[in-house]
Order: structure tokens, then C-alpha cells, then sequence
């Protein structure tokens, strides 16, 4: 049974022991342990899965074989820094020993050669845990900020020559970096991990870049109406495409007592015993190929007792794409497919499915805690106009026979369903760690040692003679994963707010300088009008929601005024490998007689993965030196860390096809914490290269975006998450509509 997690705050006063170092014995403290599934190869090929349990505690991480609160003076097999570079991926699901895991992928986005994998038994569980190591990374570049020993000591720590022998390290490592034996026993050790792991706590303290937003940051185009209930669900219809002749938009939308990550677990089950409870129409799923941790291919059949009408049995093929955003929200996406390894079936009628989505988004979002979780789930999907306009009509039964009828049926037999089970729905507390537990199982000398590893090193695969045995690893039952988190908002550190006036970002009192858009070209033309194509255009703002004044307190955003900076050229290129670092190209914008004038300017380089690979680089300038004291100042000048913990997209799919705008969305992204940015500050510009490869999530969006970019619009907002009272209200830095793109316009760099 999943057993959600307990959180509480430590005091200085309490566990003195647990302090990292002497340096930091006056700040507060924040640790999380639990069991997680440790996933790599060895050097002779083989491939290995290994329950571990691990613990972090501040900037530094220890695995061990045993749970250490119920083993004092158990030495850990390994431990390492999380240092300011690492990136936390989410590689989606994957099938590991019989048994479905999600896993996350640790490098260091210095040195991608530096990289490992873990994986947890749940969605909802994974994302704890990455956001428990973005906080070790905020402690390490806290204790870089404050320079003098604590930053030499760190210094020390990550530039360690992992290749050399290490002695006291080794005593430690020794036991991790064998990690070869993959016997018949495995899949036990796993199985009852995975029955009793637990997804952590809904009521996690969230940090003030991961703060609560609103449903939406962009403006939508659909037009939802209300056109029946029935079993406690609502169905919509976007009476706005409807008009256009075409097919029509429906939803289906309720809320269902449990967690989002539950129902996202239900889903996406193909266990007949547990959709034979709420799915109607679906008689078997079976899984054809995974392709990778985020899209499938399953084929299915219908249930025909249903469906009397029908002359022969139907089945399907259909490919299934999903992922969670920042937001928490999950988003499934289900095309008809042909695969190979289906061919047509005797006996059966192949039928093509309708589109459709799902979304499942969590409505405990103050991060209150609550008793009785809530979810609002939606499910979306295209008919026919003819047969829905008649069931409008008539409430024909005809149309409520019909497949689309029973996909809208789904939501309200999800419902019924959690309902129906108490063990889905329950909410039960776990044991919590104590910090008498914790100070007598793990010494803060060991971890304080400066010759302690990046975390990135201390999981990559490597082999050893010298490992235990797994055979007598036992997992405790009570206990799987456990959280412990502080009150501590560790994204304030980074960045200590000054009383200034926010909307006085750029120097007023000096003259502006004359931005002439004649002076910058890019590849990309710009264009005449809305109805151009294959060009750059500027929205404005008002089609954005940015934090407004209030938002700390009431969680309202307003309409994005005008951007602080200028647009003054866009380029679409191409290549054989990512480009990074455009602004240093002669030919680059900001290398020009008029480039090198401006007082700042601001390039936006989306790196997006293809064959071959494409650059769409933004030029935003500022006509006026940016203040030093601003925000956008302290993030122009500031620390990587800073910059990935604040730095915003807002995408928004002003024209297209719906499938794509319900897989892009229309919620700020922290792209630093999505995907890998690097940064080049010099002379007058900074560079922001986003690497949309670097997540597969990103990487296949981008992929079904690209598939039907010569027919989009699409919007694009740049800015700084605020997160403190004195930076609000939020401004956007820039924005853009890119139309209807054609791949072949791109230019080779």
C-alpha cells in the first residue's frame, strides 16, 4: 500500500549532530532519505538494478545497502558532493526486471561523461526526489556565495581527479562501484520494494521558484461550453473550432478524491483485472514496443458485448506519449498508429482511434497540508461533427453507443472506481525520522571529509572486487521512502533581494540609445503582418499572465505589459551539431558596428535536437544599461545556479493543430530546471543556450512540434520568476510569434 510522507522541521537546536560542518552549525538543516532502485552497466556489459537507500543532507548524498536507522554504524558503500553543476533528468518510465520504474538520469552539464541513474517506483516519487536535489544543489551554491573557506573547500571537493586512487574514499566506495551480479534473485529484491515503496508527501514544503502558479500563463484560443453532465462529470465542447466545419472538441472533466499521481498510475495500467473496473470499452492492452521512457505503442481490442451491432470483432493500434510538467501536471497523449508487429487479425476489423488527451492536475496547489488530496482530470478528444451535432440534438441513443461516447464515459469510470477503493484514496502517515535515529546512524564527520566525490561520480558504473553480498540485503516494509525537509527556502540564498524599485530595471537616467531595426538582420525575415508565414513577428504581452504585485499573497497574475527589451532579430539555422556560443560568430548580431553600441543585449538560443540539428536564436536589446540592483541586473551577473532557478518560458500555440497545443501547453517553464543552459557573459550580451536534447521529455515535444511546424503559430515569452515581494510585479524581458516555419528556409552555419 502506498504510504504518503510525513514532513517536519528541524530547529538549530535540534540534532545538533546532524550539522554538516562546523561552518554551518547556525543554519538551519534539511535532509530527505529512501529507498531507490540504483540502474547502470558494468564495464563487461551487463546490466544492473540495485535496491539502495540514500540520504542527503545538505550538499551531501551517501548510499547504503541497509536502511541506516535501523543499522547504527552501517559505513555507506558510497558518498559524494551534489555539486552546483549537476542536472536531474526525468527519463520517463522504464521496464526493468518485470517491473515498471521511473527513472532519473544524474551528469554534470560541464561534463556529460559524468553521469548515473536511479529510479523510483512512482512518477510522483521521482519528482520528490529531484527536487530534493535541487536543494542540495542550492546549499552548495549557497556555500559558494559566501566565499573564503567554504568556497575553496567546495572547490576542493569538485575538482577531485576521479581517475586517481583515493584511499579513504575507496574504503567507502568500494562496495558500490562493483554493482555486476544480476542473478535470478533480483526481481525478488525488487518486487517487494515496488509493493510497498511510496510516493512522498503531497504536503512537501515547495521552494520559491517552484511556487504555485495559476491553470494557465498564456491566453487560450478555445471557447468551452457546458452541454451535459451525467455520473458527476461535465462535458465541454469548444464551440470556437466548432464552427470551422471540421471535426469537434469535446471534454469529459471531473474530480476524483486522490492523489494526481494515483490516477496517472491507473491509467496507465495495463493490468486487465484493474481496467475491467473502470474502462467499459477497452477489452485487452497489450504493449507492442517502448520506445522510450515517455512514448509507447500499445494495441488493444474492444469489447463487443457492447457493441452488439458491430458484424465482426475491432481492434486498434494506438502510440501513447506522456509527461509531467513543472506544475505537476500530467499530460498523455494518444495517436492512432500502424506498427509492424501488428499486422491485421483475423477475425477482427481494424478501427482507427480518435485523438485525445488527458491531463491530471493536482488541486492541493496552496502546499497546505491536506487530509483528502483532490485531482481534476480532464479528457480530451476530436469527433465527427455530424454525429455530435445529432446527439446535440436529439439525445440520440445511437451517439451513446458509439466509441467516442464510451472514451468520454472514462473519466466518470475512474472516478467510481478510486471511489470504490479506500486503499487508492487513503492518505496514511508513515514513520517519521527522528533526529536522535539519525545523528546515531550517520556521522557529520564522515561526510564532511574534502575529499567527498560529486555526485554525479560517486553513482557511475564502475566494478570492484571487494562488494558484499546483496543476498542478505532486507528492506524494511515500514519505512520505504521517508522525507525530511526544513522550513528553509534555500532558492533565497542564491539571491538576496534590496529594497529597489522593480519596474526601474534600466537606467533612467540615462539617454536611451536609437535602436534602428534596419541595422540587425537575421535570417529569419521579419514579418509584414499575422497572416505572413515563415517569419518572426512581435506579440506584445498582453496574450502572457505574469505574477502581478499581490501574487505571494493571492496567487493573481495579470497580462503581461510591454517587453522590457527590444527584438531586434531572429536567426533559423542549421547544422550537423548544436551551435553553441553564437554571439562569439563574426557574424553574429551582437559582433556588428551597431551590435557592439547597444548597451545590453540578451540572446535567447533554443538548441533543438533533428537531423540535422536547428539553432532559433533570439536577439533582444535594451536601449538603456540595465541597473545593476534589478533583478534582470543580479541575473545578468549572477551565479549559473541563480539563473537556471529563475529563468521562465512561456510557450503558447496561438494556431494549430490541438494535439500540439495540448503537448506544448501554456505554462512557464523554469528551463533550467527542465533542461541543460549554458551561459556565455561578455562585454555587452548574454547568452542563454538551451539544450532541448538534453531531456527526453523536451526532446519529444520538440519532435511533435517539428512534425507539424509549417502549419503553427506560436507565441514565445522570456522572463524571471520572481519570488520575493520586492521583485514583483514579474516583467517580461521579450517575446515572439513565430509562423509556420519551413524546415528547409534554415540556414547552414
Amino acid at each position: 500500500m502506498s504510504r504518503p510522507i510525513r514532513l517536519r522541521s528541524l530547529s538549530d537546536g535540534d540534532g545538533s549532530s546532524l550539522l554538516l560542518s562546523g561552518e554551518l552549525k547556525k543554519r538551519p538543516k534539511f535532509q530527505y532519505s529512501g529507498w531507490v532502485f540504483h540502474l547502470g552497466t558494468n564495464k563487461i556489459g551487463h546490466e544492473y538494478c540495485h535496491p539502495r537507500f540514500l540520504f542527503i543532507r545538505g550538499k551531501y548524498v551517501e548510499m547504503y545497502k541497509r536502511d541506516p536507522h535501523d543499522n547504527p554504524g552501517i559505513n555507506p558503500i558510497r558518498r559524494g558532493v551534489v555539486g552546483h553543476t549537476l542536472m536531474v533528468g526525468e527519463m520517463g518510465c522504464r521496464k526493468v526486471n518485470c517491473s515498471d520504474l521511473h527513472v532519473l538520469r544524474f551528469y554534470n552539464r560541464l561534463d556529460e561523461s559524468k553521469k548515473g541513474e536511479i529510479a523510483c517506483a512512482t512518477a510522483g516519487e521521482a519528482q520528490k526526489w529531484v527536487e530534493a536535489f535541487e536543494q542540495a544543489k542550492q546549499q552548495a551554491e549557497y556555500e559558494l556565495s559566501r566565499g573564503g573557506r567554504a568556497r575553496d573547500k567546495l572547490n576542493l571537493e569538485a575538482e577531485i581527479d576521479l581517475d586517481a586512487h583515493r584511499h579513504r574514499v575507496r574504503k567507502y566506495a568500494h562496495g558500490f562501484i562493483k554493482l555486476i551480479k544480476i542473478g535470478h534473485g533480483e526481481s525478488q529484491l525488487t518486487e517487494p520494494l515496488l509493493r510497498q515503496s511510496s510516493s512522498l508527501a503531497d504536503n512537501a514544503h515547495t521552494d520559491g521558484y517552484m511556487g504555485v502558479d495559476g491553470d494557465t500563463d498564456a491566453i487560450e484560443a478555445h471557447t468551452w461550453k457546458c452541454v451535459c453532465t451525467m455520473n458527476g462529470i461535465r462535458i465541454f465542447e469548444d464551440v470556437v473550432e466548432s464552427k470551422g466545419g471540421r471535426g469537434v472538441l469535446v471534454k469529459s472533466v471531473g474530480i476524483i478524491d486522490c492523489k494526481a499521481d494515483t490516477v496517472f498510475e491507473v491509467l496507465m495500467s495495463l493490468e486487465p483485472s484493474k481496467r475491467y473496473e473502470w474502462d467499459m470499452l477497452t477489452s485487452d492492452l497489450e504493449l507492442v514496443e517502448c520506445v522510450d521512457g515517455n512514448y509507447d505503442v500499445l494495441y488493444g481490442t474492444y469489447d463487443s458485448k457492447y457493441f452488439t451491432w458491430w458484424s465482426s470483432k475491432r481492434d486498434f493500434v494506438f502510440s501513447r506519449q506522456w509527461f509531467r510538467g513543472q506544475d505537476e501536471t500530467y499530460t498523455i497523449l494518444q495517436f492512432p498508429a500502424v506498427h509492424k508487429k501488428c499486422p491485421a487479425r483475423s477475425g477482427y476489423q481494424r478501427t482507427k482511434i480518435s485523438p485525445s488527451t488527458w491531463e491530471i492536475r493536482s488541486l492541493d496547489t496552496s502546499g497546505a497540508t491536506t487530509e483528502f488530496p483532490r485531482c481534476l482530470v480532464t479528457h480530451m478528444l476530436e469527433i465527427q461533427s455530424d454525429s455530435w451535432g445529432a446527439w446535440k440534438k436529439s439525445r440520440s441513443s445511437k451517439f451513446e453507443k458509439s466509441i467516442p461516447y464510451s472514451l468520454l464515459c472514462q473519466v466518470a469510470g475512474l472516478k467510481e472506481y478510486i471511489g470504490a477503493n479506500p486503499v487508492l484514496k487513503s492518505n496514511s502517515d508513515t514513520a517519521v525520522l527522528t533526529s536522535n535515529s539519525s545523528s546515531s546512524s550517520i556521522s557529520s564527520s564522515e561526510c564532511d571529509s574534502a575529499e567527498a566525490e560529486e555526485f554525479y561520480d560517486a553513482i557511475a558504473a564502475e566494478s570492484s572486487e571487494d562488494e558484499d553480498s546483496d543476498d542478505d540485503i532486507e528492506v524494511d516494509k515500514k519505512d520505504i521512502v521517508m522525507l525530511e525537509n526544513d522550513s528553509l527556502d534555500i532558492a533565497r540564498l542564491s539571491l538576496k533581494a534590496s529594497d529597489h524599485d522593480s519596474s526601474q530595471v534600466l537606467d533612467s537616467a540615462t539617454p536611451p540609445v536609437p535602436i534602428d531595426p534596419i541595422k540587425f538582420c537575421g535570417s529569419l525575415r521579419e514579418g509584414k503582418d499575422d497572416d505572413d508565414i515563415n517569419c518572426w513577428t512581435n506579440p506584445g504581452g498582453a496574450g502572457f499572465m505574469i505574477r502581478g504585485n499581490t501574487y505571494l499573497k493571492d496567487y493573481n497574475k495579470v497580462r503581461g505589459g510591454d517587453p522590457l527589451l527590444k527584438l531586434i532579430a531572429v536567426d533559423w539555422l542549421k547544422a550537423d551539431q548544436s551551435i553553441d556560443k553564437v554571439a562569439l560568430r563574426p557574424s553574429c548580431v551582437v559582433q556588428s558596428d551597431a551590435g557592439r553600441k547597444l548597451p545590453f543585449v540578451l540572446i535567447f538560443n533554443l538548441q533543438i535536437p533533428a537531423k540535422p540539428n536547428y539553432n532559433l536564436v533570439f536577439y533582444y536589446a535594451s536601449d538603456r544599461p540595465v541597473n545593476k540592483s534589478s533583478l534582470l541586473g543580479k541575473f545578468i551577473d549572477g551565479t549559473d545556479s541563480f539563473r537556471d532557478s529563475r529563468f521562465k518560458l512561456i510557450p503558447s500555440i496561438v494556431k494549430g493543430y490541438w494535439m500540439v497545443k495540448r503537448a506544448v501547453g501554456t505554462k512557464a517553464c523554469l528551463l533550467g530546471k527542465a533542461v541543460t543552459c549554458r551561459y556565455l557573459r561578455q562585454d555587452n550580451f548574454l547568452e542563454i543556450d538551451v539544450d532541448i536534447g538534453s531531456s527526453s521529455v523536451a526532446r519529444s515535444v520538440i519532435g511533435l512540434v517539428l512534425g507539424y511546424v509549417t502549419s503553427i503559430v506560436v507565441d514565445l515569452a522570456i522572463l524571471i520568476e520572481a519570488t520575493e515581494e520586492t521583485e514583483l510585479p514579474e516583467h517580461l524581458l521579450g517575446t515572439v510569434r513565430l509562423s509556420c516555419l519551413r524546415l528547409d528556409s534554415a540556414i547552414e552555419a
